[in-house]
């Protein structure tokens, strides 16, 4: 397989799969064509080898910048603006794990610390409000331990254990 081939192949499946983990089709593609190039890249040349628009690279570009998985390079006698990914995959990973963290568990937990302590209602039985109360301590339990490993993946780097043991799971 040539070099265009794998790298048109990568970035679609990249694709798929940002879009199976709720991010867009797209931006993961933007990202995945960041992740292989050497060398950071203009709005320009992410619009040509990915035929999208000028609104849609900047839109996607900023986003990946927000989750800190891109950043921007500014050149000396340059105006435009190029883009590169960080390219340490377990970096990448850790950096994607504490945005989702921030974005999709610590609001949860918050909604369910409001709604575990609940009184019957006048149209409620004892019965519903038992049932509602032991399934929200159930999701409660759970995004509890969900937070508890993903703290504990995010400081691997932090102990020495953990990061000595990532270090070895890395590949090369």
């Amino acid at each position: 397989m040539q070099l265009d081939e794998a790298k048109s192949k990568f970035i679609e499946g990249w694709g798929t799969l940002g879009s199976a983990w709720g991010v867009s089709r797209t931006m993961a593609q933007v990202h995945a064509l960041l992740l292989v190039s050497p060398n950071a890249l203009s709005t320009e040349d992410i619009m040509e080898q990915l035929q999208i628009s000028r609104g849609n690279v900047n839109m996607n570009v900023r986003a990946l910048m927000d989750w800190g998985i891109v950043r921007k390079e500014l050149r000396p006698g340059e105006r435009r603006e190029f883009f590169s990914a960080e390219k340490d995959i377990h970096r990448v990973a850790t950096l994607i794990l504490q945005e989702r963290r921030k974005r999709e568990l610590e609001p949860i937990m918050r909604v369910l610390g409001e709604i575990s302590q609940v009184e019957p209602s006048p149209t409620s039985t004892p019965e519903e409000t038992e049932a509602f109360t032991k399934m929200i301590a159930s999701v409660q339990s759970f995004a509890n331990f969900a937070n508890s490993a993903a703290s504990t993946l995010i400081k691997a780097d932090e102990n020495w254990f953990l990061s000595t043991f990532m270090k070895l799971m890395r590949p090369g």
